[in-house]
């Protein structure tokens, strides 16, 4: 029961993370320039990857931390996230040049690297170690929350594809965001409170 909880909590967490996201975003530019199949390939690979190491770190600091202390600070950061999602992200100029560039490597390998590379230290990388910290006493909840986590990222990351095809990039990115982000912010007070109630007993 408890790794069902851990999957579904990491890939409801990590799709909210991703709305609006500075990755979203790349991966609808992306989509603009590659076939929609070899974008969600490339993005599914990188996800893999980055989320392979959130969860390796969760594991380190879900074993370091008491669980009350983690439940606090897991709290306290999701209404971080809650904060930069309703801030939102923008493409610098380089991530519009890194989803441009046409490389002589395979679109594969260009769209891995380029998400990979936008990904490492991303608010939804913080996310799934945040989310990991949670269940790194479960046996294989660091499974559970590595498959949720990259099954979120690829969803969110799909429609943002989908829409990318048909739509192009007129988005509301606006609603979007402030959507995520009080689902963060919502989450994120209700962990808070269970840490200090948990800290407090």
């Amino acid at each position: 029961m408890e790794l069902l909880t851990a999957f579904a909590v990491s890939t409801g967490a990590i799709f909210v993370a991703e709305m609006g996201d500075k990755t979203q975003l790349v991966a609808l530019s992306l989509a603009t320039r590659y076939r929609a199949l070899t974008v969600m390939a490339g993005i599914t690979a990188a996800t893999v990857a980055v989320h392979g190491v959130s969860v390796l770190i969760a594991e380190v600091l879900g074993l370091a931390i008491p669980t009350d202390w983690i439940t606090l600070i897991a709290g306290v950061a999701f209404l971080f996230f809650g904060a930069w999602t309703l801030r939102g992200d923008t493409l610098t100029d380089q991530d519009e040049q890194r989803a441009g560039a046409r490389r002589n490597r395979s679109a594969f390998m260009t769209v891995a690297t380029i998400f990979f590379l936008a990904e490492l230290g991303d608010k939804t990388m913080l996310a799934t170690i945040t989310v990991g910290t949670n269940y790194a006493n479960a046996q294989l909840g660091w499974l559970a929350v590595w498959v949720g986590s990259t099954l979120g990222m690829v969803l969110a990351d799909g429609i943002a594809v989908l829409l990318g095809r048909l739509l192009g990039k007129r988005l509301p990115e606006r609603a979007i965001q402030i959507g995520a982000a009080l689902l963060f912010f919502a989450v994120g007070a209700v962990m808070t409170v269970q840490g200090i109630v948990q800290l407090t007993a």
